[in-house]
């Protein structure tokens, strides 16, 4: 019965025309070496190697056999490689950086897809900071940057909207919408009762550009709830509306806990991105991740 590691052995022994040397690269004793190469010459019925004072030489045999398997092995070799790669990108701990507010749609979209995630939360800047300095392997962003050093894919888009908890009334909001009555939807607006993540209420603020042409609403935030969808939870069982991203309120919407308010045209879609140090060895932890996100936003 033929042997893999005859031949394995074989190419070190060619190739470095020492057993000494063919025994430290394949990690075993050079006993072990002489005895699959004795082997290996009793199966194929030549003498492959002849002895010399510093080392071997091939024979006439050992060439045409070395010729006959070289690329076969080297084949074989490859496919070992990948699945030992696949093996080891399934079960290691993949670092994955992204926004909190992002956390619960997108983050927990991945949990399915691996065994082993460190999720850490920053914004932007400080994401792309950590992946291109090698911190971090991985992360979801909402911007685009124009780098050599890291790959960017775009994984689809998201879009702020307005929503409120179901008891609101909005029979009045959607005739003053219907009618492009802007002045009467942002009076409607700024008589109820805010939530916002952050106290600088930056999705109000960008939508309220976007769609009134005004860099300051004349609203305040009545609760200030830093995790967007901790926010929503929260709208589902009170009263309120919010600006928020439409992958976070998506589930709580089809499930009739949070209803939608307004989906302006005026408001643009926001590009999503995976950023990703260059690095053949998260080729397919990244096109796994690349894969299902874009699942998700589709």
């Amino acid at each position: 019965m033929v042997n893999l590691e005859w031949y394995r052995t074989f190419k070190s022994v060619y190739k470095n025309g020492n057993f000494s040397l063919a025994a430290k690269e394949l990690f075993i004793s050079q006993p072990a070496v002489s005895q699959q190469i004795s082997m290996l010459e009793a199966h194929v019925g030549y003498k492959l190697f002849n002895r010399k004072s510093k080392g071997v030489e091939p024979t006439e045999y050992a060439k045409l056999l070395n010729n006959l398997i070289i690329e076969a092995l080297d084949r074989l070799e490859n496919v070992e490689n990948g699945f030992r790669a696949k093996a080891f990108n399934a079960n290691r701990l993949i670092p994955i950086g992204i926004s909190k507010h992002l956390m619960s749609s997108l983050g927990g979209a991945l949990l399915s897809k691996f065994e082993f995630i460190d999720f850490s939360f920053h914004e932007n800047d400080a994401l792309f900071e950590l992946v291109d300095s090698k911190k971090l392997d991985f992360a979801i962003v909402t911007k685009q940057y124009d780098t050599f050093d890291t790959i960017q894919k775009k994984l689809g888009e998201i879009k702020q909207i307005i929503v409120g908890s179901t008891n609101i009334d909005t029979s009045e909001l959607k005739l003053k919408i219907k009618s492009k009555d802007f002045d009467a939807i942002e009076h409607w607006l700024n008589e109820q009762k805010w939530f916002s993540h952050d106290s600088g209420i930056p999705h109000i603020k960008l939508f309220w550009l976007y769609v009134f042409n005004k860099k300051r609403p004349s609203m305040i935030p009545n609760y200030i709830i830093p995790s967007e969808y901790e926010m929503l939870e929260i709208i589902s069982k009170n009263n309120g509306i919010a600006v928020v991203w439409n992958c976070n309120a998506k589930r709580l919407m089809e499930e009739n806990k949070i209803q939608l308010l307004w989906n302006s045209n005026q408001m643009p879609s926001t590009e999503v991105f995976l950023l990703s140090g260059k690095n053949e060895n998260l080729n397919v932890i990244f096109n796994n991740i690349e894969l299902e996100l874009k699942r998700v936003l589709a």
